[in-house]
Formats: C-alpha cells, structure tokens, sequence
C-alpha cells in the first residue's frame, strides 16, 4: 500500500491518471475507498489523488488520539501535495472534506487552482445548520458513551438515515465502525464539523477566497447542507452552484464536475 510520511504521521494514498493534479478529501467518517469509482472516472482527463485522512481506515493513527484539529486537516493535505510534487491541484472536498478543502484554500492559496465542494460542512454559517449540528454532536457523544464503536454509525444513521446505514455492504459497515475514534477525536478537537468550537472563517476570509468555485448540493440532502451552500454562494467572490439528483453522497465525478474540470484540462 503506498504510504507518504507527512507531519509525522504515515498517510494511505493512491493516484491514478495523469496531468492536472486533483486532490480528493472525503467526509467524516469515511475513507478513500469510496472514492475509488470516482477517481477511476477522473483518472480519464487528470491526475486524481485520493487518500485516508489521519486515523481514517488505513492512514496511521497518532498516540496518543485524544483529538484532531481542523488544522492538522489542512496541513496533513498540504504536505501531502508538496510530498507528491502536485501543487497547484484542484482539490475536490466531500462534507467534512470540503470543509478542509475551504480551509486550505484560504491558508495556501498557491497550493490551489480550483475548489470543488460537496455539500461542505461548514456549518457555522447558518444559526439553523449549527443547531442541526450540534443537537448530531450531543446525539453522538450520548451513543458513545454507552459504545464507542458506535460513533461512526451514529452520524451515518442520524444525518443520512437509517435505510442509508443498512443498505451498506457489511464490509463498509465494519470500515466505517472502526473509524469511530477518529469521529470522536474530530469532535474533541477544533474547527471540524461536529466539534465545539468553530474555525475562524468568518465573511470576510471567506471573502479572500478567490478562486473558482463550485458548490455542488443534492436534492434529497438535509436542507441545512443546501442552505449552506446558499450562504457560501453569497460569500465566495468565484462560486457557482449546481443542484444535483440523489442525498449527501454526491459523486466526485459527476458530470458537472467533470465539466467545470475540463475547464483546467482542457478536456
């Protein structure tokens, strides 16, 4: 399994296609492995790189694990970039991913040509999307408390539903389950989704983010991610949006993204 060594810590990762480099970063919980059909399909016009997140499935898991920071996010993507000399790369981001994918943006615009983001968990810019997100923190802590490993599958079955969970192969049940420390230590840090404490990304460093944008949301979703994505519309000075069929698990290389990457392959 390829491994990059970055911030002291070994991440998973693989790559597939060449040219244009496209990093992709996905949700919390979850792991590379649902990115593999995407980056299959995205390998045909660029250089698509996936990989697991710190302490997501295949990716080393720090020790002590108390906590994650947004920040370690972002710079573990960073290096990871600079490890694989694919800077500047546009960088896909799906729900917690987007979040981190944002954030980079805005700490190493140079590192960055192009965001595209999948219903981003940036939660903190709607009072309404904070609460739903908040009352999801609390409902998961309360699970864990009685089983940690439980962690994963309760944001999973409380913020997608119930069907969503049990139409999951078992492998894919047993992945996500033992990604629950990573769950509960991004809940225990700062600036993730589900943790207490916002990062600082008001309206006017959103404000600096001005690279191509396109805010992707789904139909069937939770309305607090298409409310969000409205408000992110407003304060990116480059997005666009698109409305998409299907829930929350927008696919990396649907074809607007495929279109709005060709707009950098040429493609």
């Amino acid at each position: 399994m390829p491994r990059v060594s970055v911030n002291g810590i070994e991440l998973y990762y693989e790559e597939h296609g060449a040219g244009l480099p496209v990093l992709g970063i996905h949700g919390t919980p979850s792991s590379a492995v649902l990115w593999e059909e995407a980056a299959a399909e995205l390998a045909r016009i660029c250089r698509c790189l996936i990989y697991d997140r710190r302490g997501f499935h295949r990716s080393e898991r720090p020790v002590p694990f108390e906590s994650v920071d947004l920040v370690d996010h972002v710079d573990d993507a960073a290096a990871l970039l600079d490890a694989l000399s694919a800077t500047p790369a546009v960088v896909i981001g799906r729900s917690t991913g987007g979040e981190i994918a944002l954030a980079l943006a805005h700490r190493h615009p140079e590192k960055v040509t192009a965001l595209v983001l999948l219903e981003p968990a940036v939660f903190w810019l709607d009072p309404g999307a904070q609460a739903w997100a908040g009352r999801l923190r609390n409902t998961v802590l309360e699970a864990a408390a009685q089983d940690p490993d439980s962690a994963a599958a309760t944001v999973i079955r409380d913020a997608l539903g119930d069907q969503i969970w049990d139409t999951l192969p078992r492998e894919l049940r047993e992945m996500f389950a033992a990604t629950s420390p990573a769950v509960l230590a991004e809940i225990r840090g700062d600036g993730l989704d589900l943790s207490a404490n916002p990062p600082a990304l008001g309206p006017e460093e959103l404000a600096t983010v001005g690279l191509p944008t396109l805010l992707v949301s789904a139909e069937d979703s939770p309305a607090v991610l298409r409310t969000v994505n409205s408000r992110l519309s407003e304060l990116l000075p480059a997005a666009e949006s698109v409305l998409v069929p299907g829930g929350h698990l927008i696919n990396p290389a649907h074809p607007a993204v495929l279109e709005f990457l060709g707009r950098f392959t040429g493609a």
